[in-house]
């Protein structure tokens, strides 16, 4: 299959998913967002890029099985999550839990299964700018995804509260 005609038939299945799905792919169509496969990390299921591209990681799928894989949909739909945050809070483990949520939220819609104890704990936590919240969320990415993952290398708020927080002690 070729390059283009797996982009056009992915961004169908993920629009006719799930509402979430018909609006990420608004999204991408809108703002010309180039949709791809990438080697990445083992522990990265999917990736974005400042450069306005989303990614599938091609070393845990291949243009075939996203088309049938509920799991690769809800990842396109994350990373989407993350274009809309803009950089400043997709490079925060508060958007890292947002884009978790949001992810793990439209599998189980997808899927109509549970999902496993980590997630449904990361699903359980709100989402708001409590630290000792957000410290919790970074330790289920690091057990779900691995210390490759990154998640100690995010600050918790987004960078300028993150910033603001180290000055005044106080969150923003």
């Amino acid at each position: 299959m070729k390059k283009s005609e797996w982009q056009e038939r992915f961004l169908e299945t993920v629009s006719s998913c799930s509402s979430e799905g018909m609006e990420a792919v608004e999204y991408i169509r809108a703002r010309r967002i180039h949709i791809g496969m990438m080697r990445a990390r083992k522990s990265v299921g999917a990736f974005w890029t400042l450069t306005r591209a989303a990614y599938l990681n091609s070393a845990h799928y291949s243009r075939e099985s996203s088309l049938v894989n509920p799991g690769a949909w809800a990842l396109l739909i994350h990373e989407v999550r993350h274009l809309q945050q803009g950089p400043l809070t997709a490079f925060s483990i508060y958007g890292e839990l947002d884009a978790w949520k949001y992810q793990f939220q439209v599998l189980k819609k997808l899927t109509g299964k549970q999902l496993g104890p980590e997630y449904e704990e990361i699903l359980s936590l709100p989402l708001n700018m409590e630290r000792g919240n957000l410290q919790r969320a970074r330790r289920l990415m690091t057990q779900i995804a691995g210390k490759s993952y990154g998640a100690n290398f995010l600050p918790l708020y987004p960078i300028h509260k993150e910033i603001g927080y180290w000055l005044t002690g106080r969150k923003s």
